[in-house]
């Protein structure tokens, strides 16, 4: 395809035009970006909340419970699920991210890019995404199919670390390839995606955190939440953009500390 462009367009312009020709950066849904929290602690407009806990920060393993609320400052109610899912994370367990709400401690251990931990704090749920050409029915986020084009840069050096890319067909990058996100795998057949260094992505604190399919029942992931294939989609189709749903993931003795603070539900005893 060929285009005429008037020669009173500025080079500014030019510039610009041929970036949109070359490739397609995604943008994030208006609806989830949110700048970050001055003080540590939930939002008061989230009304879902995904919470997993773990026995310690090292534990690659966690319960996941799901909680709404009708409005804000309403008591948090738990939906969906009966019974706690077991959920998999990060081989070396957790680290503080990057999120809504995290560890004010300028000692803590934050999560780095290639450490196998999963980030622990408060982050908002972004896309889903998938293999189909459609989300499963009742979904009530943005839905991206993952095609041949599609790919989530992990190189800390690269100038769109930790962002959604989608090639042009007819100009690939040379590191598109290692970056492509739809490699047949069925762990990513469906992906929700936990907002842990998003606004914007710092190098090296971590990229493409993910809800998604376990690889088995005793496999760790690289940082990812992991779960069964019926779990994630019962999740797909509960949580609602409108409701604002966001993820708590933390060790159960950190939790119990920032259930006031940061007004989470309180958990059972026996979780």
């Amino acid at each position: 395809m060929s285009a005429v462009f008037p020669c009173a367009l500025p080079a500014s312009a030019l510039r610009a035009v041929a970036a949109l020709i070359l490739f397609q950066l995604v943008p994030a849904p208006a609806w989830r970006i949110q700048a970050q929290a001055a003080e540590p602690g939930l939002p008061a407009f989230a009304r879902q909340l995904i919470v997993a806990v773990a026995e310690g920060w090292d534990s690659p393993r966690a319960v996941l419970t799901c909680w709404e609320r009708s409005r804000a400052r309403d008591p948090w109610r738990p939906v969906l699920f009966k019974e706690t899912v077991p959920v998999l994370l990060g081989s070396g367990g957790m680290a503080w991210g990057l999120g809504v709400a995290t560890s004010n401690d300028p000692s803590a251990r934050f999560k780095k890019e290639g450490d196998q931990r999963a980030p622990a704090g408060c982050f908002q749920i972004g896309r889903v995404f998938g293999y189909a050409a459609a989300a499963p029915e009742g979904c009530a986020v943005p839905y991206r199919q993952v095609t041949r084009w599609d790919a989530w840069i992990d190189d800390a050096d690269h100038p769109l670390y930790n962002r959604h890319y989608v090639a042009h067909p007819s100009v690939v990058p040379d590191w598109f390839e290692k970056h492509r996100m739809r490699l047949g795998d069925f762990a990513y057949e469906w992906m929700i995606e936990i907002r842990h260094n998003a606004d914007p992505p710092r190098p090296g604190f971590g990229s493409a955190i993910f809800f998604h399919i376990r690889r088995g029942p005793n496999r760790p992931s690289h940082g990812c939440t992991t779960m069964r294939k019926e779990d994630l989609l019962s999740l797909i189709r509960w949580i609602d953009a409108r409701k604002s749903p966001h993820y708590v993931l933390l060790p159960r003795e950190t939790y119990r500390h920032r259930v006031e603070p940061w007004s989470l539900p309180s958990l059972p005893a026996e979780d």
